[in-house]
Protein backbone atom coordinates (compact mmCIF):
# COMPACT_ATOMS: atom_id res chain seq x y z
CA UNK A 1 0.00 0.00 0.00
CA UNK A 2 1.00 3.66 0.17
CA UNK A 3 2.41 5.62 1.87
CA UNK A 4 -0.27 8.03 3.90
CA UNK A 5 -0.78 10.12 7.05
CA UNK A 6 -1.96 6.95 9.12
CA UNK A 7 -5.78 6.59 10.12
CA UNK A 8 -8.04 9.58 9.19
CA UNK A 9 -10.57 11.20 11.64
CA UNK A 10 -13.37 13.71 11.16
CA UNK A 11 -13.90 15.67 14.09
CA UNK A 12 -17.58 18.06 13.58
CA UNK A 13 -18.44 21.32 16.03
CA UNK A 14 -22.14 21.58 16.22
CA UNK A 15 -22.36 24.20 12.94
CA UNK A 16 -20.58 22.20 11.24
CA UNK A 17 -21.70 19.00 11.34
CA UNK A 18 -24.36 19.03 8.34
CA UNK A 19 -21.26 19.53 6.39
CA UNK A 20 -19.45 17.05 8.07
CA UNK A 21 -21.84 14.99 7.50
CA UNK A 22 -22.33 15.20 3.63
CA UNK A 23 -17.96 14.98 3.97
CA UNK A 24 -18.13 11.60 5.72
CA UNK A 25 -21.07 9.93 3.74
CA UNK A 26 -18.48 9.74 0.77
CA UNK A 27 -15.24 8.95 2.81
CA UNK A 28 -16.96 5.98 4.15
CA UNK A 29 -17.98 4.93 0.47
CA UNK A 30 -14.29 5.85 -0.44
CA UNK A 31 -12.55 3.31 2.32
CA UNK A 32 -15.67 0.44 2.20
CA UNK A 33 -14.55 -0.02 -1.46
CA UNK A 34 -10.79 -0.20 -0.37
CA UNK A 35 -11.93 -2.33 2.33
CA UNK A 36 -10.04 -0.09 4.93
CA UNK A 37 -12.91 0.32 6.88
CA UNK A 38 -10.48 0.98 9.99
CA UNK A 39 -9.20 3.36 8.45
CA UNK A 40 -11.39 5.67 8.77
CA UNK A 41 -13.35 7.36 11.95
CA UNK A 42 -16.43 9.59 12.60
CA UNK A 43 -15.21 11.19 16.12
CA UNK A 44 -17.11 11.82 18.87
CA UNK A 45 -17.10 15.13 20.23
CA UNK A 46 -18.97 17.18 23.07
CA UNK A 47 -19.45 21.15 22.39
CA UNK A 48 -20.57 22.56 25.41
CA UNK A 49 -21.99 26.10 25.66
CA UNK A 50 -22.02 27.72 29.33
CA UNK A 51 -24.42 30.00 30.54
CA UNK A 52 -21.59 32.84 30.81
CA UNK A 53 -21.06 32.33 27.18
CA UNK A 54 -17.98 30.40 27.29
CA UNK A 55 -17.00 27.26 24.84
CA UNK A 56 -15.51 24.45 25.34
CA UNK A 57 -14.69 21.21 23.59
CA UNK A 58 -14.03 17.58 24.34
CA UNK A 59 -12.48 14.89 22.46
CA UNK A 60 -14.67 11.34 23.38
CA UNK A 61 -12.39 8.77 22.48
CA UNK A 62 -8.43 8.21 21.70
CA UNK A 63 -7.33 10.03 18.77
CA UNK A 64 -3.28 9.76 19.60
CA UNK A 65 -1.55 9.37 15.92
CA UNK A 66 -4.34 10.25 13.84
CA UNK A 67 -4.71 12.89 10.78
CA UNK A 68 -7.59 14.72 12.20
CA UNK A 69 -9.87 17.28 10.19
CA UNK A 70 -12.07 19.55 12.35
CA UNK A 71 -14.84 20.34 10.50
CA UNK A 72 -16.58 23.75 11.00
CA UNK A 73 -19.27 26.54 9.67
CA UNK A 74 -18.64 29.98 11.19
CA UNK A 75 -21.66 31.58 10.06
CA UNK A 76 -24.87 29.14 10.62
CA UNK A 77 -27.78 30.63 9.44
CA UNK A 78 -29.72 27.82 11.30
CA UNK A 79 -27.39 28.09 14.73
CA UNK A 80 -28.22 30.80 17.55
CA UNK A 81 -24.82 30.49 17.82
CA UNK A 82 -22.73 33.89 16.31
CA UNK A 83 -19.63 33.89 14.21
CA UNK A 84 -17.59 34.12 17.28
CA UNK A 85 -18.89 31.78 19.12
CA UNK A 86 -18.45 29.34 16.09
CA UNK A 87 -14.77 30.66 16.00
CA UNK A 88 -13.89 30.09 19.38
CA UNK A 89 -15.45 26.80 19.37
CA UNK A 90 -13.34 25.49 16.56
CA UNK A 91 -10.25 26.92 18.45
CA UNK A 92 -10.88 24.45 21.63
CA UNK A 93 -11.80 21.59 19.36
CA UNK A 94 -8.56 22.36 17.05
CA UNK A 95 -6.47 22.83 20.93
CA UNK A 96 -8.63 19.69 22.18
CA UNK A 97 -7.03 17.66 19.00
CA UNK A 98 -3.54 18.86 19.99
CA UNK A 99 -3.95 17.91 24.07
CA UNK A 100 -5.34 14.51 22.36
CA UNK A 101 -1.81 14.20 20.34
CA UNK A 102 -2.89 13.65 17.15
CA UNK A 103 -0.56 13.43 14.51
CA UNK A 104 -1.69 16.04 12.11
CA UNK A 105 -4.39 18.59 12.97
CA UNK A 106 -6.17 20.23 9.93
CA UNK A 107 -9.21 22.94 10.21
CA UNK A 108 -11.74 22.14 7.52
CA UNK A 109 -13.42 26.15 7.23
CA UNK A 110 -15.26 26.55 4.24
CA UNK A 111 -16.15 30.03 5.44
CA UNK A 112 -13.05 32.42 6.56
CA UNK A 113 -14.12 34.85 9.40
CA UNK A 114 -13.27 38.43 9.04
CA UNK A 115 -11.83 37.43 5.14
CA UNK A 116 -12.90 41.19 4.36
CA UNK A 117 -10.75 42.61 6.89
CA UNK A 118 -7.62 41.91 5.35
CA UNK A 119 -5.96 45.47 5.68
CA UNK A 120 -5.73 48.18 7.45
CA UNK A 121 -7.51 51.31 5.87
CA UNK A 122 -7.10 53.44 9.11
CA UNK A 123 -6.71 53.17 12.58
CA UNK A 124 -8.21 49.49 13.05
CA UNK A 125 -7.42 45.58 13.38
CA UNK A 126 -6.35 44.07 10.53
CA UNK A 127 -8.78 40.90 11.91
CA UNK A 128 -8.32 38.43 9.44
CA UNK A 129 -4.38 38.08 10.56
CA UNK A 130 -5.52 37.68 13.76
CA UNK A 131 -8.12 34.84 12.72
CA UNK A 132 -4.71 33.15 11.10
CA UNK A 133 -2.52 33.42 14.44
CA UNK A 134 -5.82 32.13 16.74
CA UNK A 135 -5.52 29.01 14.21
CA UNK A 136 -2.58 28.45 13.94
CA UNK A 137 -1.82 29.01 18.31
CA UNK A 138 -4.68 26.46 18.80
CA UNK A 139 -3.20 23.84 17.13
CA UNK A 140 -4.04 23.70 13.20
CA UNK A 141 -1.56 22.79 10.81
CA UNK A 142 -3.13 23.29 7.70
CA UNK A 143 -6.28 25.00 6.98
CA UNK A 144 -8.82 24.17 4.11
CA UNK A 145 -11.22 27.07 3.19
CA UNK A 146 -13.07 27.61 -0.51
CA UNK A 147 -12.71 30.85 -2.46
CA UNK A 148 -11.03 33.63 -0.08
CA UNK A 149 -12.05 36.16 -0.05
CA UNK A 150 -8.43 37.69 -0.19
CA UNK A 151 -6.04 35.13 -1.49
CA UNK A 152 -3.40 37.76 0.67
CA UNK A 153 -4.98 35.90 3.75
CA UNK A 154 -2.18 32.98 2.56
CA UNK A 155 0.59 35.41 3.27
CA UNK A 156 -0.89 35.37 7.20
CA UNK A 157 0.12 32.20 7.97
CA UNK A 158 3.41 31.24 9.42
CA UNK A 159 3.49 27.84 10.73
CA UNK A 160 0.22 26.08 8.83
CA UNK A 161 -0.56 26.12 5.02
CA UNK A 162 -3.78 27.50 3.89
CA UNK A 163 -5.34 25.83 0.70
CA UNK A 164 -8.04 27.96 -1.20
CA UNK A 165 -10.04 25.74 -2.73
CA UNK A 166 -12.82 26.90 -5.80
CA UNK A 167 -16.23 26.37 -6.33
CA UNK A 168 -16.07 27.48 -9.94
CA UNK A 169 -16.44 23.63 -11.49
CA UNK A 170 -19.68 22.84 -9.27
CA UNK A 171 -21.00 25.88 -10.29
CA UNK A 172 -20.48 25.62 -13.86
CA UNK A 173 -22.10 22.00 -13.54
CA UNK A 174 -24.96 23.39 -12.23
CA UNK A 175 -25.22 25.96 -15.14
CA UNK A 176 -24.89 23.59 -17.57
CA UNK A 177 -27.09 21.18 -15.87
CA UNK A 178 -29.80 23.74 -16.10
CA UNK A 179 -29.15 24.71 -19.15
CA UNK A 180 -28.32 28.07 -18.59
CA UNK A 181 -25.36 28.40 -21.19
CA UNK A 182 -25.80 29.47 -24.81
CA UNK A 183 -24.74 31.66 -27.62
CA UNK A 184 -27.41 34.19 -25.94
CA UNK A 185 -25.60 33.85 -22.12
CA UNK A 186 -23.45 36.81 -21.02
CA UNK A 187 -21.38 36.63 -17.80
CA UNK A 188 -21.56 39.72 -15.97
CA UNK A 189 -19.28 41.13 -13.27
CA UNK A 190 -21.70 43.40 -11.14
CA UNK A 191 -18.66 45.55 -10.11
CA UNK A 192 -15.07 46.13 -10.56
CA UNK A 193 -13.49 44.03 -7.93
CA UNK A 194 -15.29 40.74 -9.43
CA UNK A 195 -14.22 41.11 -12.56
CA UNK A 196 -11.26 38.45 -12.98
CA UNK A 197 -13.84 36.17 -12.08
CA UNK A 198 -16.09 36.99 -14.56
CA UNK A 199 -13.61 36.82 -17.14
CA UNK A 200 -12.44 32.84 -15.34
CA UNK A 201 -15.99 32.30 -16.27
CA UNK A 202 -16.96 33.54 -19.63
CA UNK A 203 -13.59 32.08 -20.68
CA UNK A 204 -14.20 28.59 -19.22
CA UNK A 205 -18.15 28.74 -20.49
CA UNK A 206 -17.24 30.38 -23.79
CA UNK A 207 -19.44 33.64 -22.94
CA UNK A 208 -19.28 36.92 -23.69
CA UNK A 209 -18.80 39.56 -20.90
CA UNK A 210 -19.81 42.59 -19.46
CA UNK A 211 -19.36 44.64 -16.87
CA UNK A 212 -20.94 47.07 -14.37
CA UNK A 213 -18.73 50.28 -13.83
CA UNK A 214 -19.98 52.96 -11.12
CA UNK A 215 -18.72 56.41 -10.86
CA UNK A 216 -18.74 57.50 -6.86
CA UNK A 217 -18.82 61.23 -5.97
CA UNK A 218 -15.97 60.19 -2.66
CA UNK A 219 -16.62 63.65 -1.30
CA UNK A 220 -19.68 61.96 0.29
CA UNK A 221 -20.08 58.86 1.92
CA UNK A 222 -21.48 55.29 -0.74
CA UNK A 223 -22.75 57.90 -2.98
CA UNK A 224 -22.40 56.36 -6.59
CA UNK A 225 -23.18 59.29 -8.90
CA UNK A 226 -23.74 57.22 -12.02
CA UNK A 227 -23.54 53.72 -13.37
CA UNK A 228 -22.13 52.38 -16.67
CA UNK A 229 -22.11 48.81 -18.67
CA UNK A 230 -19.02 47.92 -20.19
CA UNK A 231 -20.27 45.58 -22.85
CA UNK A 232 -24.16 44.64 -24.19
CA UNK A 233 -26.73 42.61 -22.25
CA UNK A 234 -29.56 43.87 -24.30
CA UNK A 235 -31.98 41.40 -25.65
CA UNK A 236 -30.00 38.38 -23.68
CA UNK A 237 -29.80 36.06 -20.75
CA UNK A 238 -27.42 37.01 -17.71
CA UNK A 239 -25.40 34.91 -15.32
CA UNK A 240 -23.67 37.25 -12.53
CA UNK A 241 -21.38 34.85 -10.66
CA UNK A 242 -19.50 36.45 -7.43
CA UNK A 243 -17.93 35.00 -4.31
CA UNK A 244 -20.56 36.01 -1.68
CA UNK A 245 -23.77 37.67 -1.27
CA UNK A 246 -24.27 39.55 2.04
CA UNK A 247 -27.40 41.90 2.47
CA UNK A 248 -28.12 41.87 -1.46
CA UNK A 249 -28.39 46.01 -2.01
CA UNK A 250 -25.67 45.69 -4.60
CA UNK A 251 -26.90 42.92 -6.31
CA UNK A 252 -30.32 44.04 -6.31
CA UNK A 253 -29.07 47.65 -7.61
CA UNK A 254 -27.03 45.57 -10.32
CA UNK A 255 -29.56 43.80 -11.76
CA UNK A 256 -31.94 46.37 -11.94
CA UNK A 257 -29.24 48.77 -14.38
CA UNK A 258 -29.10 45.31 -16.35
CA UNK A 259 -32.80 45.05 -16.95
CA UNK A 260 -32.65 48.94 -17.69
CA UNK A 261 -29.90 48.47 -20.01
CA UNK A 262 -32.32 45.10 -21.92
CA UNK A 263 -31.18 41.94 -19.96
CA UNK A 264 -33.88 39.48 -20.28
CA UNK A 265 -33.42 36.72 -17.16
CA UNK A 266 -30.71 36.80 -14.62
CA UNK A 267 -29.35 34.02 -12.91
CA UNK A 268 -26.97 34.38 -9.80
CA UNK A 269 -24.60 32.47 -8.80
CA UNK A 270 -22.32 32.50 -5.63
CA UNK A 271 -19.96 30.50 -3.36
CA UNK A 272 -21.44 32.03 0.02
CA UNK A 273 -25.09 33.10 0.26
CA UNK A 274 -25.18 34.32 3.44
CA UNK A 275 -28.07 36.81 2.67
CA UNK A 276 -27.70 39.39 6.18
CA UNK A 277 -30.14 41.52 7.50
CA UNK A 278 -32.81 41.62 5.04
CA UNK A 279 -31.29 40.12 2.03
CA UNK A 280 -33.86 37.69 1.93
CA UNK A 281 -36.80 39.74 1.65
CA UNK A 282 -35.27 41.89 -1.21
CA UNK A 283 -34.52 38.77 -3.20
CA UNK A 284 -38.28 37.68 -2.63
CA UNK A 285 -39.14 40.74 -3.96
CA UNK A 286 -36.86 40.85 -7.01
CA UNK A 287 -37.57 37.73 -7.74
CA UNK A 288 -41.72 38.96 -7.51
CA UNK A 289 -40.66 41.70 -9.85
CA UNK A 290 -38.88 40.09 -12.45
CA UNK A 291 -35.44 41.53 -11.65
CA UNK A 292 -33.61 37.87 -10.56
CA UNK A 293 -34.56 34.96 -12.15
CA UNK A 294 -32.71 32.47 -9.44
CA UNK A 295 -30.00 32.25 -7.21
CA UNK A 296 -27.60 29.72 -6.37
CA UNK A 297 -25.21 29.11 -3.84
CA UNK A 298 -23.23 26.39 -2.27
CA UNK A 299 -23.76 24.41 1.02
CA UNK A 300 -20.83 26.01 2.62
CA UNK A 301 -23.41 28.26 4.18
CA UNK A 302 -26.49 25.71 5.23
CA UNK A 303 -29.83 27.15 4.49
CA UNK A 304 -31.76 23.85 4.91
CA UNK A 305 -34.61 22.14 3.09
CA UNK A 306 -37.22 24.00 4.34
CA UNK A 307 -35.04 27.38 3.26
CA UNK A 308 -35.18 25.87 0.08
CA UNK A 309 -38.84 25.17 0.00
CA UNK A 310 -39.66 28.60 1.18
CA UNK A 311 -38.08 30.34 -1.60
CA UNK A 312 -38.41 28.38 -5.13
CA UNK A 313 -35.76 31.02 -6.56
CA UNK A 314 -32.82 28.79 -4.33
CA UNK A 315 -31.10 26.83 -5.91
CA UNK A 316 -27.49 24.66 -4.44
CA UNK A 317 -24.97 23.16 -5.49
CA UNK A 318 -22.76 20.82 -2.50
CA UNK A 319 -19.35 21.39 -2.15
CA UNK A 320 -19.13 18.93 1.41
CA UNK A 321 -17.79 16.10 -1.32
CA UNK A 322 -15.48 18.25 -2.92
CA UNK A 323 -13.81 19.01 0.44
CA UNK A 324 -14.03 15.65 1.35
CA UNK A 325 -11.99 14.27 -2.02
CA UNK A 326 -9.37 16.67 -1.09
CA UNK A 327 -9.46 15.66 2.61
CA UNK A 328 -8.86 12.13 0.62
CA UNK A 329 -5.70 13.13 -1.22
CA UNK A 330 -4.20 14.65 1.79
CA UNK A 331 -4.39 11.64 4.06
CA UNK A 332 -3.46 9.67 0.66
CA UNK A 333 -0.51 11.62 0.49
CA UNK A 334 -1.68 12.41 -3.36
CA UNK A 335 -1.40 15.55 -5.24
CA UNK A 336 -4.00 17.81 -5.18
CA UNK A 337 -2.73 20.89 -7.75
CA UNK A 338 -5.81 19.51 -9.96
CA UNK A 339 -8.15 19.67 -7.62
CA UNK A 340 -7.53 23.30 -6.13
CA UNK A 341 -7.16 24.53 -10.00
CA UNK A 342 -10.40 23.40 -10.66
Amino acid sequence: MSADRGQLGIVACNSGKVFADAMVEYLKEKYKKEHLEERFRYIKSTETHFANGEIKTSIDEPIRGMDVYVVQLMDDPLSPYSVNDNLMALATALNAAHNSDAASITAVIPQFPNARQERRKGRESVTASMVASFIEASGASRVLTIDIHAEAISGFFHVARLDNLHASRQLMNSMNKRNLISENTVVVAPDVGSAETARYYSRALETDMALIVKERDYSKASTVVDTKLVGSVDGRNVVIVDDMIATGGTLIAACQKLHEFGAKNIDVFCTFPFFNGEAVEKLDKAHADGFVRSVTGTNAVNRGEEFKKAHPWYHEVDVARFFAKVVYSINHMESISNILES
